[in-house]
């Protein structure tokens, strides 16, 4: 199955060069592009793609409310694509609030042409994109700024989730991949997917990145832990 992609970025050269990578590409179709947010949300209610490439800073309107747009649309508009925000280190606020919003992840916008290419194909299958080790760093310094929640504070005793479940959702906090959780538990991978499974149906939350978020903000995880 073909993917199809836009770019919503304000730098022309940043728009022809992710362009110009991904359709290269035999499993992937760049349908459009766009220099800011509001022309984005455009695009993308026209165009129907799989997976938005969306830069975080942008006049007329930037990523974070074009992600919000997009990925709680108003009523009658029906498609939701997967958005992947594009982001330096910088703008980390931003990014903390895109994903609360639904997006599926982040990139960094000088990471190497394979991760731009394999980034899209993970979203496009349904995961979260978490580059483990800034994904800790970005949640933590937010969290940071506000007061720290009890560890068996309210949420989480309302969440129904079991000790393993809750302890598959502290290990994906702490940024550890589906087979590093499955060796630290010793579970077979399926069986941690499975727990996966649960824990988002449980907690109602779209993927693994909104899952990171939950634990800081529920007091499952705390910074510097």
């Amino acid at each position: 199955m073909t993917i199809k992609v836009i770019i919503v970025d304000d730098q022309a050269m940043v728009r022809a060069g992710f362009a110009a990578l991904l359709a290269a590409q035999s499993d992937i179709d760049v349908v459009g592009e766009a220099p800011d947010g509001r022309e984005g949300v455009a695009v993308s209610r026209r165009s129907h793609p799989d997976v938005v490439l969306m830069d975080v800073r942008m006049p007329e309107m930037d990523g974070l409310e074009a992600a919000r747009q997009l990925l709680d649309p108003p009523r009658g508009v029906t498609h939701r694509p997967k958005v992947l925000m594009l982001t330096t280190f910088d703008v980390d606020d931003y990014v903390y609030e895109a994903l609360r919003a639904g997006a599926s992840g982040f990139l960094l916008k000088d990471a190497p042409p394979a991760d731009l290419i394999s980034a899209v194909r993970v979203v496009a299958a349904g995961e979260a994109l978490l580059a483990p080790s800034v994904t800790r760093r970005l949640i933590a310094d937010f969290a940071r700024q506000r007061p720290a929640p009890r560890r068996d504070g309210p949420a989480l005793r309302r969440s129904g989730l079991t000790p393993r479940e809750t302890e598959v959702l502290e290990l994906i906090a702490r940024g550890l991949s589906n087979q590093e959780i499955a060796e630290s538990l010793v579970l077979a991978e399926q069986t941690v997917k499975t727990h996966i499974g649960r824990v988002l149906a449980k907690l109602g939350l779209r993927d693994r990145a909104q899952a990171v978020i939950f634990a800081y903000e529920s007091g499952l995880v705390t910074p510097g832990q």
